[in-house]
């Protein structure tokens, strides 16, 4: 059960979890661009720019997320 303790917390967890969720999707882009250089047939080619196409914007929104609420957590009140 999570004890809840205030806004501070609530920021700082989702903020823990979404440093996880980038570091994932960091990992993920690595296992598909390793997959990328090794493949030859030309659908899995363009199967794996697909897939790291979809990837690269998810890790984008994740940043963008970071990012803003950072910007929010510093502002004064």
């Amino acid at each position: 059960m999570k004890i809840k303790t205030g806004p501070a917390q609530d920021w700082l967890d989702e903020q823990l979890a979404l440093r996880e969720e980038i570091k994932k999707t960091e990992n993920e882009m690595d296992v598909i661009r390793n997959h990328f250089e090794q493949v030859v047939d030309p659908t899995l080619i363009d199967c794996y720019i697909y897939q790291l196409n979809a990837v690269q914007l998810r890790y984008q929104f994740l940043l963008r997320r970071f990012k803003r609420q950072e910007a929010v957590q510093s502002l004064p009140l």
